[in-house]
């Protein structure tokens, strides 16, 4: 299933890219990856997700097609307002939200600041704390300062994604290569806007999930790879006891990155959670005004 790419400008008049999968008029999904990440990495979940939903993906700012911008925007607050923004500019009332690790916080904290507008929830390996705190945290602040900017040729970029994601499938590898990297004059680098992506890391104080957690009022599913580094198993379960809502799912012989190690799995553990919820919808007409759920 091919996907269509378009782009908007949001409120700070950056350009900002988005992918669409699916049959327009449909449930109304949407994606957001993670730190490092770019809109494509959704493709095999839109895929299997097909027509009875229209999934849009988003680069989020300083990622993939979309604009760069100030270091210091690269903040929970800022992404969220992107996503208002893109959801104003679709017109949804109502839609499904799917995010991984950084894209999770986001999807979190717009849940907690727009209540009653999201069917369903997915949250791929992610709670409090885990920015903050913990051996993943950790790793992804030394790789934040110890990834290179620029590579000399393809075979050192392959080499650096072997050696930083040892469980990396090929298929996985090649979508790194070919949408978070590009060669220059100078040799390969990033899509993204390490740099900045890197400053804000080490220098912004990750948002408190908790208060997101306990308000959630939607049917929400955390997934967690039970190598994860990042998202401890007792915080997957503090979080059920916090709220009735919260869902959780522990797959094996995954690590941060689900959707990833365990791509057939992710799907169908999403999709048959997504496609639960839509009889609810039954009657619904406000996922986009004029178009049926």
């Amino acid at each position: 299933m091919d996907a269509n790419s378009f782009f908007f400008l949001n409120r700070d008049q950056l350009s900002l890219h988005v992918l669409q999968w699916g049959r327009p008029g449909a449930t109304p999904v949407i994606m957001l990856h993670g730190l490092r990440a770019y809109a494509q990495t959704w493709s095999s979940l839109a895929e299997a997700l097909g027509d009875a939903y229209c999934v849009y993906a988003l680069d989020q700012r300083g990622r993939g097609l979309s604009d760069w911008a100030e270091p210091a925007s690269y903040c929970t607050e800022s992404y969220v307002r992107d996503l208002e923004d893109l959801v104003a500019n679709l017109g949804l009332e109502r839609f499904m939200l799917v995010g991984h690790s950084l894209g999770g916080s986001n999807a979190l904290e717009y849940a907690r600041q727009h209540p009653g507008r999201l069917i369903g929830l997915v949250i791929e390996d992610i709670g409090p704390g885990s920015s903050s705190v913990g051996d993943g945290a950790a790793r992804i602040r030394r790789e934040m300062q110890e990834t290179p900017n620029l590579f000399t040729d393809w075979t050192s970029a392959e080499t650096f994604w072997r050696k930083s994601r040892p469980g990396l499938t090929d298929a996985g590898l090649a979508s790194r290569l070919a949408h978070s990297m590009k060669a220059t004059e100078q040799g390969v680098t990033w899509r993204h806007d390490q740099q900045g992506i890197a400053e804000a890391r080490l220098s912004i104080t990750p948002t408190d999930l908790w208060p997101a957690v306990k308000a959630l009022d939607c049917p929400t599913l955390f997934i967690r790879g039970m190598r994860s580094d990042f998202l401890p198993g007792a915080t997957l379960t503090a979080m059920q006891a916090a709220n009735a809502q919260v869902r959780i799912l522990e797959i094996a012989d995954a690590s941060h990155y689900v959707h990833d190690d365990q791509g057939p799995v992710f799907n169908a553990a999403v999709v048959g959670f997504l496609h639960a919820l839509r009889p609810a919808l039954q009657g619904d007409q406000s996922t986009k005004a004029g178009e049926p759920a």
